[in-house]
């Protein structure tokens, strides 16, 4: 029998046993976080993270994984499975839109910790900067390689 793939709401909603777990921070990764703790996040968790930022305002992905690790008792959060996360919750948001879904998590208020936009979320840094700009978010264009970002972002950061 074939098997089926899954849905992005199930790998959302998916639990795992080390989801959710704080751990030490591996030793290939004490160079950039130090030793210490890692939380490694629920997918869940991010979702309800994002989904608190209004409209209007930004997060960076920095200080999602911060707050993150702040509420977990933990030095920091995984970079790599918060990123996948964050891409899950993108997806699935797209996915209840196609559904007639109304209210979604807004994932295009996330953005890079130096204003960029996503190249990994659905439709492009193009689709995260029409959302922006419908949300009153001037876009600078990408320079070379480096694609487009919000234009003094600082201004709309969210505190967490």
């Amino acid at each position: 029998m074939p098997k089926t793939r899954k849905t992005w709401r199930q790998k959302l909603e998916e639990g795992h046993s080390e989801h959710g777990k704080v751990v030490d921070v591996p030793p290939k990764m004490q160079n950039r976080f130090g030793t210490g703790t890692m939380l490694i996040p629920k997918p869940l968790d991010v979702d309800t993270l994002i989904s608190k930022v209004p409209k209007g305002k930004l997060a960076t992905v920095t200080q999602v994984r911060e707050k993150l690790a702040k509420d977990a008792h933990a030095h920091c959060a995984c970079p790599m499975t918060t990123g996948i996360f964050l891409r899950i919750v993108a997806e699935v948001a797209e996915e209840d839109l196609r559904s007639g879904k109304g209210e979604v998590t807004p994932y295009w208020r996330v953005i890079k910790a130096d204003g960029s936009l996503n190249e990994k979320f659905p439709g492009g840094a193009q689709a995260q900067a029409a959302r922006l700009k419908e949300e009153g978010h001037s876009i600078e264009p990408g320079k070379g390689r480096k694609p487009p970002r919000v234009k003094n972002f600082e201004k709309s950061l969210q505190k967490m």
